[in-house]
């Protein structure tokens, strides 16, 4: 049994570890294995994906699509957690997807598979924290139509006025350094889950009638407009696929995060399972006071879960109870603001965010990227903007989050299952289940891809249109446009930023050989022109002469074989 490291030999073997895969220590190692799950927790969140949609999971296939889409969801989304996770123990980096993109692909198409994942991954996130927010405003909406016996009616200039302020809350948080995160997820990892549990037990408690099984578990509705029972039953699970998103914030916390190799993977993995059990106890908690499911889908509070906690606990329990909600939602916020401010560290820091040595500075004050946390908030804020003159626009917000993150984490999945020599096993990994596991991810994400473009609403009109089509397009076309333009040039992937004097620390060409004792298999991988550019600059050697020297190590270690 090897001999257990003090807290220091940990850090030290972290900063290590992220030398090896080029870069420096810059971000403050404060998360534990507890805080890095407890991040992922916050942001996957099922007090706020499930409440912000519920009324979507009324009127688009009812309680029976509600109850067994979330189980189906929740089984192949942990799949996908699997495949990331095993990538995020290899690889603990905070550019998470677009690093392993770039890493797992061939050195032809390392560049435009890293650059297309990152951008798909950040726009997603813009999307995932406008969409957190947004519900945050519809809830503190609902709590003042009851406070004010329903004199006050929610406008959509009010909603997206609340939508604003909560972004610029988490921003002021988010700005006060890396203790007050910590403190912030510590109470959010145990609120996540409590908050939940009394809320679902109070209802249960004092609820003056409860709906019958047949009800909760069988019950369809259809108020889409559309005639097609399977159609409207497919694009209703987007409930529960938007609410379990946002879990590969445990990679981008990964270099705040100590002993991140295994406590990185195991905090995604964990915010899944723990989310989809507590997920699931929420969503049939609610069917079951439901009193009149018109009159909860038809609230004048514009909330049906509003409405289900009036109905159930009178005025001032609602009120209680929806604070308490808000509060687990504004964590979330709070922690999608967190991973979505390192992703655009991560990514400027490689030079692909435009103002890139804007956005990858560190406060050294505070220890954090603050100016990545603001460009974060006011994005987020910016697109809460449509729901003004669109009622399906907080559904299309959704769509892209979702659609945005998943793509992101196909690439690297796929990339990994074409090009198996390029991987080298982390200390956590699935063994012999890794390809299946990883074809299922494959197959499951090219779906919701396809479903959740299509209209929610017939006849289809510009009002109901579901506009995440166009937003994806936008982001193939710009993203995609910019790289065949000038990106190819000058974008080559991940950039080794460590100063001359510690080069020597990079083992990248170390890990394709699996001298990690994890792997034999050597392909060249994207950063490849990057290592050959930096072992030139220390040792004098001529590309040339670097290209001979590693055909022949190559050919040494494939004749072993």
């Amino acid at each position: 049994m090897p001999p257990k490291l003090t807290a220091a030999e940990i850090e030290a073997r972290d900063a290590a570890r992220l030398n090896e895969l080029g870069y420096k220590q810059e971000l403050k190692r404060e998360l534990t294995s507890l805080g890095n799950y407890g991040v992922a927790l916050s942001v996957v969140c099922i007090s706020s994906g499930l409440t912000s949609l519920y009324e979507y999971g009324l009127t688009t296939g009812g309680p029976v699509v509600m109850v067994w889409g979330w189980v189906i969801v929740a089984f192949f989304t942990m799949a996908v957690a699997l495949a990331m996770a095993e990538i995020s123990s290899a690889y603990p980096t905070s550019g998470g997807l677009y690093w392993w993109a770039a890493r797992l692909s061939t050195k032809k198409y390392a560049p435009f598979a890293s650059w297309m994942t990152g951008w798909f991954n950040l726009i997603g996130q813009f999307a995932v924290t406008a969409g957190i927010n947004y519900g945050i405003a519809s809830m503190l909406a609902a709590v003042i139509s009851v406070g004010t016996n329903g004199t006050w009616v929610p406008t959509a200039g009010a909603t997206v006025g609340l939508h604003i302020a909560m972004c610029f809350t988490q921003g002021i948080a988010n700005s006060l350094g890396p203790k007050v995160t910590s403190a912030i997820n510590a109470f959010s990892t145990w609120w996540q889950v409590i908050a939940p549990a009394v809320i679902m037990i109070t209802m249960a408690v004092k609820a003056p009638t409860h709906q019958p099984a047949s009800f909760v578990f069988t019950k369809f509705n259809n108020n889409t407009g559309w005639s097609s029972t399977a159609y409207v039953a497919v694009i209703g699970i987007l409930q529960a696929q938007f609410t379990l998103t946002g879990y590969d914030s445990s990679a981008h916390m990964s270099e705040e995060t100590k002993n991140a190799e295994v406590s990185g993977p195991v905090g995604m993995v964990m915010a899944v399972l723990v989310s989809s059990i507590m997920g699931f106890c929420f969503i049939i908690a609610f069917l079951f006071c439901i009193q009149d499911l018109n009159a909860t889908i038809n609230s004048d509070t514009g909330f049906p879960v509003m409405q289900i906690m009036f109905d159930s606990v009178g005025n001032a329990g609602a009120i209680c109870l929806m604070v308490m909600l808000i509060i687990a939602c504004w964590q979330c916020g709070f922690a999608s603001v967190t991973a979505n401010s390192r992703m655009i560290y991560a990514f400027s820091r490689d030079g692909a965010i435009p103002g890139h040595k804007y956005w990858h500075k560190i406060d050294v004050k505070r220890q954090t990227p603050l100016n990545a946390v603001w460009l974060s908030v006011i994005v987020a804020s910016l697109l809460g903007l449509p729901s003004l003159g669109n009622s399906t626009a907080f559904s299309a917000i959704t769509s892209v989050a979702t659609i945005g993150l998943y793509i992101s984490y196909a690439v690297p999945i796929f990339a990994k299952l074409l090009n198996r020599g390029h991987f080298v096993r982390g200390p956590l990994h699935l063994g012999r289940f890794s390809d299946i596991i990883g074809i299922i991810s494959i197959f499951w994400i090219s779906l919701i891809t396809i479903l959740f473009v299509l209209p929610p609403k017939y006849p289809v009109d510009a009002v109901n249109m579901n506009y995440a089509c166009l937003a994806v397009g936008m982001v193939l076309l710009g993203a995609g446009g910019r790289f065949a333009i000038d990106a190819r040039k000058w974008f080559t992937g991940p950039k080794i930023n460590l100063p001359q004097d510690k080069l020597d620390k990079v083992n990248l060409e170390q890990d394709r050989k699996g001298i990690r004792g994890l792997s034999s298999n050597d392909i060249e991988t994207g950063d490849s022109k990057e290592d050959s550019r930096m072992s030139s600059e220390k040792s004098g050697i001529e590309k040339e002469q670097k290209k001979e020297d590693n055909d022949i190590r190559v050919a040494e270690i494939e004749k072993i074989e």
